[in-house]
C-alpha cells in the first residue's frame, strides 16, 4: 500500500516560489533583460523542452549528465529539459541565426531543470538570465561581457562586486605538454581545486614548480599580477595569460569600480570554455551570482565560431539585491467602476475590488495588507 503524499511535499531540490520572492524574482528578470537591451542584445526565447540529440549537440554534451530525459509520445524520441540556456543559443547562432549579421547579440530568461544540486547550489531548478556574443574572438568582445554584466547586476542596486577571472585553457596547455594519463590529470585537477599543495608537489612531475606558482599567484590582480608576469611558461600558455592581461586593462580602464581578483587553476563548471572565464560575487553572497566566458559555438563539419557571454542566477541575486518596496494597494467597494478602477491603477495603486456588498471592508482591507481603502468616494489610509 502506498503512502499518499502530503500536498506541500515537492521533489528535493524544488520549491514553491511565494509573494513577495515571486515578484521580485520577475522585477530583477525584466531589469536585467531592459539593461542587456540598452547595450544592443536581441531577446530570444528557446523551448524548455528539446530533442535529447539537439540538446546535447556541441558544447551542450557538456550538459550530458544534468538533464532530465523523456520519451516524446508523439514522436516516440527522447526528449532533454534543459539543464542550461548557453548551449541553445548557440543552436540558434548555428542553425537558424546563421546568416544573421555578425556580432550576433542575444540575450534570454528562463528556467533551467537539473538531475541533481550540489553543495554550493542545492536548487535543481532555477531562473537564469544572460547574454551571448557570437562572432568575434578579440579582447573587447571579452571585456564588454565582463563589464555588461557587472553594470547589470550594479544597476540593481547591488554593491562591493568582484570579479574573479580564470583561464581553464591555462593548465591543459601546460599538462599537454607533459607525459600525463587522463587518470593522473584528473586527480591533479582535484588537487588543483582543493589548492592542495602537497598532492600538487607529488602529482605534476617537471610541472610542479609553474602548477605552484600559479597557485600561490591567486588572488586580487593588482598583486596577482607581477608574479604570474615571472612564471615561466611555455609559449602557448603564456598567450593565453597575456590575453587575460589585455582583457583585464581594458576592464579596468572602462570600469575602475570593478574588484578584480584572479584565479588561474580554477576550472569548476561546464567544462565547454575554452579562454578567459569570470565569476561574479557579491558581499552577503556565499556562491557566485553569475558566470561567463569564452567557449565555441560547432557549425558542424568541424567549424567553431567564437563566442562568450554571461549568466546570472535569480536565486542567487535575490539574496543580496534591495528589495523593491510594492505599489501601495487600494481596496474599493463592490460597486466601484473599472473606469475608476483604471484611474487608481494610473495613480500607482495595486487594485483589490470587494466582492461582496455585505461586508467589513476596512477588516478586509487589513487582512488583505492594503495600505489605503475608498469610502463614500475618498481615499483614507489604513491603520497598521
Amino acid at each position: 500500500m502506498s503512502e499518499t503524499a502530503s500536498p506541500t511535499l515537492l521533489p528535493e531540490g524544488l520549491r514553491d516560489v511565494l509573494p513577495p520572492r515571486a515578484a521580485s524574482e520577475a522585477d530583477l528578470v525584466e531589469r536585467l533583460a531592459a539593461s542587456f537591451d540598452l547595450n544592443g542584445y536581441d531577446r530570444v526565447a528557446p523551448p524548455l523542452v528539446e530533442f535529447e540529440s539537439t540538446l546535447l549537440a556541441g558544447m551542450g554534451a557538456a550538459t550530458a549528465d544534468r538533464i532530465f530525459r523523456m520519451v516524446d509520445p508523439i514522436s516516440q524520441r527522447t526528449l532533454g529539459i534543459r539543464a542550461d540556456v548557453t548551449a541553445q543559443i548557440a543552436r540558434l547562432a548555428s542553425t537558424r541565426l546563421q546568416s544573421a549579421s555578425r556580432p550576433l547579440r542575444l540575450m534570454y530568461a528562463g528556467q533551467v531543470l537539473r538531475v541533481k544540486g550540489h553543495q554550493l547550489r542545492p536548487e535543481r531548478q532555477f531562473t537564469q538570465v544572460g547574454f551571448e556574443l557570437v562572432g568575434p574572438d578579440s579582447v573587447a568582445a571579452d571585456a564588454e561581457a565582463i563589464i555588461v554584466a557587472v553594470e547589470a547586476v550594479t544597476e540593481l542596486g547591488i554593491k562591493n562586486i568582484s570579479v574573479d577571472l580564470a583561464l581553464p585553457s591555462l593548465v591543459p596547455a601546460i599538462l599537454e605538454l607533459g607525459d600525463f594519463s587522463e587518470e593522473q590529470i584528473n586527480a591533479l585537477n582535484e588537487a588543483l581545486n582543493h589548492k592542495d599543495a602537497a598532492e600538487i608537489r607529488r602529482l605534476g612531475g617537471k610541472f610542479s614548480d609553474t602548477l605552484s606558482a600559479l597557485v600561490e599567484a591567486s588572488g586580487p590582480l593588482k598583486m596577482a599580477r607581477p608574479l604570474l608576469e615571472k612564471v615561466d611558461l611555455p609559449e602557448n600558455a603564456s598567450a593565453h595569460l597575456k590575453r587575460l592581461f589585455a582583457v583585464a586593462d581594458i576592464v579596468q580602464s572602462q570600469a575602475s569600480n570593478i574588484a578584480l581578483t584572479v584565479d588561474l587553476v580554477e576550472n569548476r563548471g561546464l567544462q565547454y570554455h575554452t579562454g578567459v572565464t569570470f565569476f561574479l560575487f557579491a558581499k552577503g553572497s556565499t556562491r557566485e551570482i553569475g558566470r561567463g566566458g569564452r567557449y565555441h559555438v560547432e557549425h558542424g563539419e568541424g567549424v567553431v565560431e567564437p563566442a562568450t557571454g554571461a549568466t546570472l542566477f535569480m536565486d542567487s541575486l535575490l539574496t543580496v539585491s534591495p528589495t523593491t518596496p510594492p505599489s501601495s494597494c487600494i481596496y474599493v467597494p463592490f460597486e466601484t467602476t473599472r473606469e475608476d478602477v483604471s484611474r487608481l491603477q494610473n495613480e500607482g495603486f495595486r487594485v483589490r475590488v470587494s466582492l461582496s456588498k455585505d461586508e467589513d471592508s476596512l477588516t478586509n482591507a487589513t487582512e488583505l495588507g492594503c495600505s489605503h481603502i475608498m469610502q463614500n468616494g475618498q481615499i483614507a489610509e489604513v491603520s497598521k
